[in-house]
């Protein structure tokens, strides 16, 4: 045993939890959430003017070898796990960056793997994206909307395009936006090459995307004095562009239900100790 064993060791017999960032990149296990996701379909590009689709999959936390991991003391000795593994033990599992398909098949297989842990207990997912496949997005949602426990959603940073309907399909009541995260809606995009009759058949698939994309924000979204039509009107017309709303004006319309200061604001935090209240505020 070397000497940095022996001082970690020392370490752990005063504290009974500790997290560490790894040597080395440690991979996450198959319920873990990576760091990349893909093209938006508004065709956003990343800060650096690259397109998604230009996104390796080892970019980010995971390839710096900064991913932390959490040391617990158990009655049968110390029990590891990486932070993110750590989290889904308490039902909470991280949407960040654009939405890949290789992301969403995490994402579904968490959601999957809570229900079935436990079918009453709500899952807390974070969303903090600029958007992604819609495909891939949709795949998620219609998870959500499949199983039996209750997804309850928060927006953190931002929360555009295909980031946002995955926001606002979050159980009602339950749908929460930190004060200073963005959220933008919008139109799908797409392209297409070849013969006049194949970029017909594209076009015309888009705007079926579109039209369905509208009908889900106004199921989930629309208000109580507002019927369907009204909720679809309003859902066409601001999906036409970029539609940037700060997190009160999501408040205002629809796609949240909150905006948290703080976790004491938040009734079903899932950090809370077992058994305690949260304050009415700070």
């Amino acid at each position: 045993m070397n000497v940095y064993s022996l001082a970690r060791l020392a370490r752990s017999i005063s504290s009974p939890t500790r997290i560490f960032p790894s040597a080395k990149s440690h991979s996450l296990n198959a319920l873990s959430t990576r760091s990349y996701r893909s093209f938006g379909f508004g065709g956003l590009a990343n800060g650096s003017g690259q397109a998604f689709t230009d996104w390796k999959p080892n970019e980010g936390i995971s390839a710096s070898g900064l991913v932390p991991i959490v040391i617990e003391q158990t009655g049968r000795g110390e029990r590891s796990y990486d932070i993110f593994s750590r989290l889904l033990r308490e039902r909470v599992i991280m949407l960040y960056g654009p939405i890949r398909d290789p992301d969403a098949t995490l994402v579904v297989a968490q959601l999957l793997f809570l229900e079935a842990e436990a079918t009453s207990k709500p899952i807390h997912l974070y969303i903090n994206s600029p958007g992604g496949s819609v495909t891939a997005g949709m795949s998620i949602y219609d998870t959500m909307q499949y199983i039996s426990s209750p997804v309850h959603t928060y927006c953190m940073g931002q929360a555009c395009s295909m980031g946002s309907l995955l926001l606002a399909a979050g159980q009602r009541g339950h749908r929460q936006c930190l004060p200073n995260a963005s959220v933008m809606i919008h139109q799908p995009s797409g392209g297409a090459s070849g013969q006049a009759s194949d970029i017909a058949i594209h076009a015309k698939e888009i705007l079926r995307v579109r039209e369905r994309l509208t009908e889900i924000y106004t199921r989930h979204c629309k208000k109580k004095d507002e019927s369907v039509a009204e909720g679809n009107e309003r859902f066409a017309k601001a999906l036409e562009r970029d539609y940037f709303m700060t997190a009160d004006e999501a408040f205002e319309f629809g796609i949240v239900d909150k905006v948290l200061e703080n976790r004491a604001l938040d009734e079903q935090s899932p950090i809370l100790p077992s058994g305690d209240k949260p304050d009415s505020g700070k």
